[in-house]
């Protein structure tokens, strides 16, 4: 199964737009991580042709909150429709458990004990100085820290958050996450 682990970051937030759609804002960076061989890659909008093949291969998308911000942005420049490629949105499962939503940072320190190395504001000013390597190492960072809640997960079923200081387990239902889905997608591969 071929799961590509992905996140997005902006040149622009929301107030730069005057709107809280995520279609409207503009793509700094994506970074990935594809399980087919192990490694993580960096596009930029100019590099995207490149992202397209990789992604129409993916059995699954995994992101954190992915199915409200990521896919829908990515969607906008792509020629196709992401959503047809089964998505696995960690935080969406969390929301799912727990009624309400949780930050990649608390579970990621409850679960692996590990910290974000950012944050999305610093990315789109990182983007307005020219700092591309920076967004790319932020970026990268984030697909592995979701990543890794998501082999977490699949291994012990759960995750973990901090709820008034107290460790707390989220139990998962994961049973549909390694199901395989047909799914045809050719609009950038030969034919």
């Amino acid at each position: 199964m071929r799961i590509i682990t992905f996140d997005i970051e902006t040149k622009n937030l929301f107030q730069d737009v005057n709107s809280n759609d995520p279609t409207d804002l503009d793509i700094s960076v994506i970074c990935i991580h594809d399980s087919s061989d192990n490694s993580y890659q960096s596009f930029t909008e100019k590099d995207m042709g490149k992202l397209w093949p990789i992604i129409e291969q993916a059995d699954a998308l995994v992101t954190w909150n992915g199915d409200h911000f990521d896919i829908p942005l990515l969607n906008k420049y792509y020629p196709g429709d992401l959503s047809k490629i089964k998505s696995i949105d960690l935080m969406r499962e969390v929301q799912l458990k727990l009624g309400r939503r949780l930050k990649l940072d608390g579970v990621a320190e409850a679960t692996l004990g590990v910290k974000k190395s950012g944050h999305g504001l610093e990315a789109v000013e990182w983007w307005k100085n020219g700092e591309v390597d920076k967004i790319i190492k932020y970026c990268i960072d984030d697909v592995k820290i979701t990543r890794q809640l998501y082999d977490y997960a699949l291994q012990n079923k759960a995750l973990k958050y901090k709820d008034n200081g107290v460790l707390k387990d989220i139990k998962l239902d994961i049973a549909s996450w390694t199901e395989i889905e047909p799914v045809s997608m050719t609009f950038t591969l030969p034919f």
